[in-house]
């Protein structure tokens, strides 16, 4: 079965009940404050 990313999706059980991707953007969004924080454009 081909599996799609959840866009927007707030529920993680219906993120596993619908067979969905979970991307954890933690990193992403840690390093861009980061860069804001530092007055840096990304």
């Amino acid at each position: 079965m081909k599996r799609t990313v959840g866009i927007g999706n707030q529920d993680f059980e219906k993120l596993r009940s619908n067979d969905l991707f979970y991307v954890d953007k933690t990193d992403f969004i840690r390093e861009w404050w980061s860069l804001l924080s530092m007055g840096r454009q990304c």
